[in-house]
Parts: C-alpha cells; structure tokens; sequence
C-alpha cells in the first residue's frame, strides 16, 4: 500500500461571475512508503493546491487521493499526518516548550507521550537551550527549527513540509537534511515542497514537477538529470594517430593531475548507445591510452527544472 496516491485527482475554482481556473488537472500519483518525495514546480504550477487537497484543507473537484489507503476527505487519514506550512506562525507570547505542547495537545498526544518527546525534539532540531525561552524572540531559522518540531510531534507516518530550511544558514540547512534522512531511516515518509532545488537534489529518492497544473516529469533525481548518452572520460592523453573518426567523439574538458606518470585529460564523449560506448573503449585499448575512469554525465537538477518548466524550450518527452 502506497503513503499516498491519487486517481484522476483535480481541482476547478469557480468564481461568482462564472469564470474557472483549473488549478490542478486530473493526476495520478503514487508515494511509496518510506520515500523523501519532491514536489516541484513555478508559482501557480498547483502545488499548493495538490497539498491542500491531500490535507482535507479544500475538497476536490474530483478523482480521489488516499494516504495509508484512506480517503482524503476521511478526517482518520490525517491522525498519523505531521505538517509543516510555509511561512507559519506561533503564538509569540509561548515559549518553544509551550508551543510544542500546545500543538501537541491539538494533535491529540497524551501527557506522557507530550513530557517525552518535548525535550526530544527540542534537542533534535537543535533548540533545547531555547526551551524556555519566548517564540517572539526568535530568529526565522529558529522559527523553522521549532515548526519542524511540531511537525513531529505526533510522531507521524507521512510528512508534509513546505520550504522547511526557507531562513536556516548554511549549517542549519544541513543539519535540517541530516534530520530527514534520519527520519526516513525510521520508515516515516515525507513529502517535501521547496524551492531549493540543491536541497531537493540531495535527499529526495524521487521528484514530481508540476508544470500549469499538470504532473510534467516524475522520477529520481538520476533518471531525470541524466544526460542521453554522455560521459566524462579520465584517461592518457588521445594519441595523433588514432583514428579522424573516433577522434572526433571526444571533447577535451580540463586537465587533471593524475597517478600515472602522464597528466590526466578529462573528455566529454557522446556515443549511440552502449554498444557503441565499449566498442570506443576498445579501441582506446588497442590505442594505448590508459583509462582511469568513465562516468556518466548528468545535468544539475536546477538546469533540468528550468528546461522542463521555461516555455518554448526543447525538452526531454514526458
């Protein structure tokens, strides 16, 4: 059983004067348990909409979407749910500690459980000398650091967070990345909406990107970022006798110091196919240059998003 799934999922906002904005289209979806899921997309593309829905914050306009195979509109489906808004807002006169009971008693989480897992968190997220201390005193990163805390509270099944490091430094992001990937680790699933593709790129198993309402690309990072057929060779230097032909597949990046006794040269090599990728590599062989290292090419996930989502440019076919 998926974390989450939709069939033919839509939503259509209507005005008083008749006119229609279909803010998401009809969409199929499946998040397998355990999974870091990126949702991406521009301003508008319908992510916002696709977590309200999946929230039982507005109610679709058709299809379905269930999380642990409940219905969405099934008040049950969200007990096991954590969620983290963007731009959220805590009552600035609570204190961190005060806050996270509050939420937690909101979410239903008995005493014990509520004394256990304050001073938990608090020292997960990196904010236990900040307990006591009031919300209206924090900074924005510290504010994230504490709604991730809420989040868990519950101890949820499923995760939703919307630009959960927007504010943190570079240290907090990291160690906010460290955090979901431990928490995954422990089998919980999240779905995570941001804008920061580096983010993304690192810790999610797959992505979704949204694009005018529709579902334009879905996979993992690899799958979508790999470039047809491209490779970055490390190897001796191409002899000037190799072959006109061969020679021509190759593209000199940079130079590299190397182990052997000869500088290394990194190419950019374009091939066919497989076949055709071992049939170069012999004849490198039978050439004498000395092979290092041959990896696949692949863009970066920002590239590949803009590609995908900047109207009137090629891309790859859905």
């Amino acid at each position: 059983m998926p974390a989450l799934s939709t069939l033919g999922l839509h939503k259509t906002y209507r005005s008083t004067f008749g006119a229609s904005v279909e803010a998401l289209k009809p969409l199929d979806l499946d998040v397998a348990e355990g999974e870091i899921f990126g949702l991406l997309g521009p301003n508008g593309a319908g992510k916002t909409t696709l977590v309200k829905l999946l929230l039982g914050i507005v109610r679709p306009s058709g299809g379905e979407g269930r999380l642990f195979g409940r219905d969405i509109l099934d008040p049950a489906a969200r007990q096991a749910i954590g969620f983290l808004p963007e731009s959220h807002r805590f009552p600035s006169y609570l204190t961190a500690a005060q806050t996270l009971d509050h939420y937690a008693r909101v979410a239903g989480v008995d005493t014990a459980n509520r004394e256990q897992r304050i001073p938990e968190l608090l020292e997960r997220v990196r904010m236990a000398k900040w307990a006591d201390t009031r919300v209206r005193k924090f900074s924005k990163g510290m504010m994230q650091r504490l709604g991730l805390a809420q989040a868990l509270m519950n101890d949820p099944n499923l995760l939703f967070l919307d630009e959960p490091t927007d504010g943190v430094d570079p240290v907090g992001r990291r160690e906010i990345r460290d955090l979901l990937l431990e928490i995954s680790a422990d089998g919980t699933t999240i779905f995570l909406n941001s804008h920061l593709l580096s983010e993304v790129e690192q810790v999610c198993t797959r992505v979704a990107i949204l694009k005018e309402g529709n579902l334009a690309r879905i996979g993992s990072v690899d799958e979508l970022t790999a470039q047809d057929r491209t490779y970055e060779l490390r190897c001796t230097p191409l002899p000037d006798t190799l072959d006109a032909d061969l020679h021509a597949l190759f593209h000199e990046a940079a130079a590299a110091n190397g182990a052997s006794d000869e500088a290394l040269v990194r190419y950019r090599l374009a091939v066919q196919d497989r076949a055709h990728l071992n049939a170069v590599l012999d004849a490198l062989r039978v050439a004498a240059v000395e092979i290092e290292s041959v990896q696949p090419l692949r863009q970066s996930l920002e590239d590949f998003f803009v590609e995908v989502v900047t109207p009137n440019t090629a891309s790859h076919p859905a």
